[in-house]
């Protein structure tokens, strides 16, 4: 009985038990894609809550770019667009699934960064991370991004 007093007290009391407590998984679908490297470029979003109910996506093009800028474009957009559906960016971890491998490993530091436009756009990226408790990147297969993939492509027609 002591020990559910102390954690009902702490959880109360205490600003790090309380976001603890609180703190909400989000998994995020990102593509990013051009016709033509550069041309016409669009973004593709979806995010997800804990229980796979979808939360929000997007679908907005972005001009001329090519598939990596796209790539990267979407991941950030991401990052922000969360930060506009939660009370506590802090309070969120996020599970963020992308199909383009460079841009995965690069963001995980496992590839160095060369070109000098994705050097801004990774840290664009990195600095958007910070206000998040975590942001963890997974590569996933073309066929488990259809429907961010399918956003890009909507975008891009609707051109």
């Amino acid at each position: 009985m002591t020990v559910t007093l102390l954690r009902e007290f702490y959880r109360e009391s205490s600003p790090v038990c309380a976001t603890l407590a609180h703190m909400q998984k989000l998994t995020i679908f990102t593509d990013g894609g051009a016709r033509g490297n550069p041309g016409p470029s669009a973004i593709g979003v979806v995010i997800y809550d804990e229980q796979h109910n979808e939360m929000s996506a997007l679908s907005e093009t972005i001009g001329i770019a090519t598939n990596n800028v796209a790539e990267y474009k979407a991941v950030a957009r991401a990052l922000e667009h969360v930060a506009s559906l939660v009370d506590d960016t802090k309070a969120v971890k996020i599970t963020l699934n992308l199909d383009s491998q460079l841009v995965e490993r690069q963001l995980i530091g496992a590839y160095k960064v060369k070109d000098a436009t994705l050097k801004l756009h990774c840290a664009e990226v990195q600095a958007l991370m910070e206000q998040y408790s975590s942001v963890e990147f997974v590569h996933v297969k073309r066929e488990l991004n259809q429907v961010a993939d399918k956003l890009v492509n909507q975008a891009l027609d609707a051109m």
